[in-house]
């Protein structure tokens, strides 16, 4: 699948384009976390009983596993930045809607409709690999992947702060702001990405990905309530699986796809999206266990009595520990590679789980236990995009990341249904009211723990990153005889600006017409690139160069022992010499 420029940047990229666009991130986590301080009183708060009020929850979770796939393919195809403004405007409808009732089915509509903005994600990060440099777009995806934990651990002490001293309807009213100020300054901001996928959307294959997650998710978030061997639950369980693998048939043979399952089953996307399930699961443990044991009260003898806010406050650096690792991991990644940062950070959430074993007496103690979970979830999530960009072309990152952020939602839709059932069923019932113990917190512990060593055995799976030959500038003499071979049977020609004027340093990719990156090179002072080719046949070629918008121009190469030369002006169209 190849890309084309139909629409080229109206501006260039700006250095403010990596916050804003992970400051919509934050949004979105936002939306997800605000109503953790007030689950308990939804039931009240809506007169509805308690299995009809996880529905608040539930729904919010179901619309955006089956947006993320979807939102990140119609960006490929319409252009990220449209399908990031709608994914957020969608999502202050929902959260407009939510304010203005206490009606439990109007309630639902407006979270589901919230849901959607779980898009921005993998959208953001597609628009950065779209845009930036290579020497930037490590650390800038890596903020954007944790922003989802940054925004999650800096809201739960504002929202309890909320919650505690205000109607709660608040919540989505600030949500709903925080919303409209990231469309204003996306619109203000973030230029449109030239790259485009060829093909159309594909409306039976969304529609099919959409009910198999929809029966998939469902008995998972609501097993606890029907019955895990119970006829609903086994029965939905038994239509997602028929579901899946029938869209899977026929997704394999369209010509364009919504997913392209042949990419998603190459070892580098396949074990890099299992990791990101592990990965999830250990997110939500720490998220469900610590402000639980932090607001118990101090007479069930483990109960640290802390209050909504306070406990807020102690699981912050969870969020904060996330946000500053992101440099780190981009310093890290350039030396070793994202494949042993993502398995230096699920080693380092292994020791944060298993310290926490021993550390649950005391405020200080989980505070601790954040920071660590956080390096380590920092780390882990950080490398997801890096290692999915990798294997991907770029026509297909929208659609790739989407599907990557939903493994992760899957992750943590099944940790919340797991360790919700291990909390209920290990509790003690006191007056009605069932106490969660210290030996479920410990089982919990050892969930996560159990998850992240089967993430870590995953990402050992993941290959060797695959590079491309390309020029060797580092010896003048090894470039001029790279530079005399591909001359013979290649393309050849100059990287210049809008005026005209030469652009050095100038990275070009070659692409083929299976996605696959088939040769690179650097464009020298004067412009001038050479990169030779496999064989004959239709390629892309990408240029991106520091200041300048991207480019990609399709080219044909006979296979002739001769060179093909193609222009290629900067941030616009190719001119064929």
């Amino acid at each position: 699948m190849t890309h084309t420029t139909n629409e080229p940047p109206t501006r260039r990229a700006t250095g403010a384009v990596v916050p804003v666009l992970a400051f919509a991130g934050i949004v979105v986590a936002v939306m997800q976390t605000l109503l953790v301080p007030v689950i308990k009183d939804l039931p009240q708060l809506l007169d509805t009983e308690p299995s009809n009020a996880t529905w608040v929850l539930t729904s919010t979770l179901l619309s955006g596993a089956v947006a993320t796939p979807i939102m990140g393919r119609l960006g490929d195809l319409y252009g990220k930045r449209r399908m990031l403004i709608l994914s957020l405007a969608v999502m202050v409808v929902g959260a407009l809607i939510s304010a203005l009732t206490s009606d439990l089915l109007t309630m639902i509509a407006g979270r589901t409709l919230q849901g959607f903005a779980m898009g921005a994600i993998p959208l953001g990060i597609g628009l950065m690999r779209d845009m930036l440099p290579r020497e930037k777009l490590g650390s800038a995806m890596a903020l954007m992947s944790s922003s989802i934990g940054v925004g999650g651990g800096l809201a739960l002490p504002l929202a309890a702060l909320v919650a505690q001293h205000a109607d709660w309807h608040a919540l989505f009213y600030g949500a709903a702001g925080l919303g409209v100020l990231s469309i204003a300054l996306t619109l203000l901001v973030v230029p449109e990405s030239p790259m485009r996928a060829k093909g159309t959307f594909d409306v039976l294959g969304a529609i099919g990905l959409s009910a198999g997650l929809v029966l998939f998710l469902l008995p998972i978030t609501k097993g606890s309530d029907w019955g895990w061997t119970s006829g609903t639950t086994l029965g939905l369980f038994g239509a997602s699986a028929l579901v899946l693998v029938l869209w899977g048939v026929m997704e394999l043979r369209k010509q364009a796809p919504l997913v392209d399952l042949r990419t998603t089953a190459r070892p580098a996307v396949l074990f890099t999206n299992l990791a990101s399930i592990m990965v999830g699961v250990s997110f939500y443990v720490v998220s469900l266990v610590l402000p639980q044991l932090l607001q118990l009260p101090k007479s069930t003898g483990y109960g640290l009595g802390q209050s909504m806010v306070v406990a807020g406050l102690l699981v912050a650096p969870l969020g904060l520990t996330m946000m500053f690792t992101a440099p780190v991991y981009a310093r890290l990644s350039a030396k070793y590679g994202p494949k042993v940062t993502l398995i230096l950070g699920m080693l380092i959430i292994g020791i944060g789980y298993g310290a926490g074993l021993g550390l649950m007496s005391a405020p200080w103690q989980s505070a601790l236990i954040a920071v660590i979970l956080g390096a380590g979830i920092g780390l882990a999530y950080s490398s997801l995009p890096a290692l999915i960009v990798g294997a991907v072309p770029a026509s297909e990152t929208g659609a790739a990341n989407g599907l990557n952020t939903l493994m992760r939602s899957i992750g943590t839709s099944v940790s919340s249904a797991v360790i919700g059932m291990v909390l209920a069923n290990t509790a003690n019932n006191v007056g009605g009211v069932a106490i969660p113990t210290m030996h479920g917190f410990h089982v919990s512990f050892l969930i996560a723990t159990a998850a992240v060593a089967v993430g870590l055995l995953m990402a050992l799976f993941l290959p060797k990153p695959n590079r491309a030959p390309q020029l060797r500038v580092s010896s003048a003499e090894e470039a001029g005889i790279a530079r005399a071979e591909a001359a013979l049977r290649g393309f050849r020609g100059r990287v210049l600006d809008a005026e005209g004027a030469p652009v050095a340093r100038a990275k070009v990719t070659l692409i083929d017409r299976r996605g696959r990156q088939a040769g690179a090179a650097v464009s020298a002072e004067d412009g001038s690139y050479v990169i030779a080719v496999p064989a004959e046949g239709a390629y892309v070629l990408a240029a991106r160069a520091v200041g300048y918008g991207p480019l990609a121009s399709a080219a044909t190469h006979p296979g002739e022992e001769r060179a093909v030369s193609v222009d290629l002006a900067l941030p616009g169209g190719a001119v064929s010499a």
